[in-house]
């Protein structure tokens, strides 16, 4: 295999894992601030849920920013048709993302009495990000064409992506937190699982009517044979989910990592599922990834690069992590 063969598939990878852990990461602190409750005499909650999220929820970001940089500088066409269909979007989802970044300093270094709006902006900036993150992926998987079919899958998969971070907001609040707020986390997060399940076989159906190929891809004989094992083990985890979460909590708080495991799984699977349904088209119907990757000589200058920043954003990850280990305790900015 060449050069020019082989590189765009290592930075199709590269992009793919960043995408993959931002989702299953920055995702699970997204859902913490959609889950947030607004009642006056509930901050100690939001206090705590806040501080499960807070030593991660900035560094989560980072592979959003690792994702984006990969698709600019291997594949420019693609990231200029991209943006030119979701400039508006994506202008939202940054505002999302200000708002959030905002509220989370000012709620503790503003006024008392304005804690509780900075408080909802938290919440609101998560939502505004989750809804816009998920109408971007409803018009790539439809290649962005115009019509108000497009625009209706686009809609639904706004309300899917939204349940799948509640959902895994509320299993990370099940791992790190206890008693009262615990409680409340596993039935969230037993009514996400219930609303995702239902997203992702919404989405998947309608993909499938959308994008004849797709469907002749998913179901050409012999390669059936192995592929449903994906949505196999999907359906898996979210029955997984669903036995546990009636079942959580179990004493000396066993088995409480297990939804977060279980819906990482089902973040994995889907993603698998529209990497095979695409592959080897970066923008759907329009440009492959050699199309639209950069000169040979361009992606092997980067490579070194990717070969060094990709290690360390993982090392640095699993200490954070591994540091901040445990149940959360209460809230401290200094």
């Amino acid at each position: 295999m060449s050069e020019a063969t082989l590189l765009p598939v290592i930075f199709i990878g590269l992009m793919g894992l960043a995408i993959l852990v931002y989702a299953l990461l920055d995702g699970y602190d997204l859902g913490v601030g959609i889950l947030l409750p607004m009642k006056s005499d509930e901050e100690h909650l939001r206090d705590r849920m806040i501080a499960s999220i807070g030593p991660f929820w900035d560094a989560n970001e980072t592979w959003l920013v690792l994702a984006v940089g990969l698709l600019l500088i291997a594949f420019p066409s693609a990231h200029s048709l991209v943006l030119y269909h979701l400039y508006l979007p994506a202008t939202f989802m940054l505002l999302g993302l200000i708002l959030r970044g905002v509220a989370f300093d000012f709620r503790a270094k503003a006024a008392v009495s304005h804690k509780y709006l900075w408080d909802l902006g938290f919440k609101s900036g998560s939502l505004l990000t989750t809804l816009t993150q998920g109408y971007m992926l409803g018009k790539y998987v439809t290649g962005f064409i115009p019509g108000w079919g497009a625009e209706v899958f686009c809609l639904l998969s706004a309300l899917g992506v939204t349940a799948a971070y509640t959902l895994i907001g509320g299993a990370w609040l099940v791992l790190k937190t206890e008693s009262d707020l615990q409680g409340r986390a596993i039935r969230w997060a037993r009514n996400a699982n219930r609303l995702t399940f239902l997203g992702v076989i919404a989405v998947c159906l309608v993909n499938l009517w959308v994008n004849p190929s797709v469907f002749q891809r998913w179901f050409e004989f012999p390669l059936v044979m192995f592929v449903l094992l994906i949505p196999a083990i999907c359906l898996a985890a979210f029955m997984g989910n669903e036995w546990l979460l009636r079942k959580l909590p179990f004493p000396d708080d066993r088995y409480c990592a297990y939804p977060f495991a279980f819906t990482a799984m089902i973040f994995t699977t889907c993603f698998t599922g529209l990497a095979f349904s695409f592959y080897p088209a970066i923008v759907p119907g329009k440009l492959t990834i050699w199309e639209a990757a950069s000169a040979p000589e361009s992606l092997q200058f980067i490579l070194v690069g990717a070969l060094v920043v990709v290690p360390v954003i993982l090392i640095y990850t699993a200490y954070a992590y591994w540091v901040f280990r445990g149940k959360a305790s209460d809230l401290k900015y200094h």
